[in-house]
Order: C-alpha cells, then sequence, then structure tokens
C-alpha cells in the first residue's frame, strides 16, 4: 500500500492538530490548586480605637487604614498608611507614637515601627528612627538601627537602643552627641 506523500502529511497535520487542542492544558487549575489566597480578612479606613485595662485607658490608636490578617495561620494586623498611638501609663502620663507604617503581631507581641518613627513623652524625651520595635508585654522599645535621642540633657545620636515605655529606663550603644552632665570631673 502505497499511499501519496501528500496524504501522509495532511493526516499527520490533522492528528498533531487534535492531539494539540484535545488536551486541554491544565496549568492554570494546577496554579489555582497550590495557590493561597493572602487577602485580609478585615479591611477599616479611618480607625480610632481605645484600649482599656479595668475601665481606664491604656492606649489609643488612630490611623487612615487597618488591614487585618487574622485569618491566617500566623495571624498580624498592618497599618500601611500612618500609625498614631498613645500610650498612658497609670498616673495617666502619655507617650506618644507616629510611624509611616505599622505591623502588629498577634501571637508574639511585636509591633514593628517603621519609616520616621518619632516617639515623644510628656516630659519632653523624643526619639526618632527609623524602624523601631515594640515589645508590648514588657512594654519595652529597641532597635539596631541609627536613633537620635533628644530630652532636657541635650542630643544624642547612636545605633542600637532599647528602653522602658517610660523613658525611665534607657539602654544605647555607639553613642555621640553632646549631653550635659551635672558630675564633676
Amino acid at each position: 500500500m502505497n499511499l501519496p506523500k501528500r496524504y501522509i502529511i495532511n493526516v499527520v497535520t490533522v492528528l498533531a492538530v487534535t492531539l494539540f487542542f484535545g488536551c486541554e492544558s491544565n496549568f492554570k487549575d494546577v496554579q489555582k490548586i497550590n495557590f493561597s489566597e493572602f487577602v485580609p480578612g478585615s479591611d477599616a479606613d479611618t480607625v480610632n480605637i481605645k484600649y482599656t485595662d479595668s475601665g481606664r485607658i491604656t492606649g489609643v490608636l488612630i490611623s487612615r487604614k487597618m488591614l487585618d490578617y487574622s485569618n491566617l495561620d500566623f495571624p498580624f494586623t498592618e497599618f500601611p498608611l500612618d500609625f498614631n498611638v498613645t500610650l498612658y501609663d497609670k498616673k495617666q502620663k502619655r507617650t506618644f507614637i507616629r510611624s509611616n507604617y505599622a505591623i502588629s503581631y498577634k501571637n508574639t507581641g511585636i509591633i514593628d515601627l517603621q519609616g520616621k518613627v518619632k516617639i515623644t513623652s510628656e516630659t519632653g524625651q523624643m526619639l526618632e528612627t527609623e524602624q523601631l520595635y515594640f515589645d508590648q508585654k514588657n512594654e519595652w522599645f529597641y532597635t539596631e538601627r541609627k536613633f537620635k535621642l533628644t530630652d532636657a540633657k541635650g542630643v544624642s545620636y547612636g545605633q542600637g537602643i532599647d528602653f522602658s515605655k517610660d523613658f525611665k529606663v534607657i539602654n544605647s550603644q555607639r553613642v555621640s552627641g553632646e549631653i550635659e552632665s551635672e558630675e564633676k570631673i
């Protein structure tokens, strides 16, 4: 049986086209199976949250945007536009915290503040840096980034600092600046 060359080419072409279009690609379906949605469980604009303990206000949080990812295995809340918090101690003395961005991790109680972070106490102490962490449980701030600390004694610069919420305990590293001292040499 001697088939014409043209006939064989046509049959092969028809089979190839049938196989090509007949076996539909499941690539998109496979991608969907392996894809997990990373969307917030809730999304809020212009939030003003008051935190209380036994009827006493302990903090006030204000932000233009809040994204809550409590629906994930490692839940967190993100504040992508701004973050403004006022913390109150038991004597109602205030500490003001501002940053361009913040993310609060629910399981660890750590808040990561980023972008022009500025903390000011009611007594006039002020710390400025680009990133700062706040341990809510221990009420402790810390960073390894460069910082500027201003208080009644002067201005100091350094890299790496940790301190209590009320600025009563401050541990700084690699410090430079001019500070007034009451000690006599």
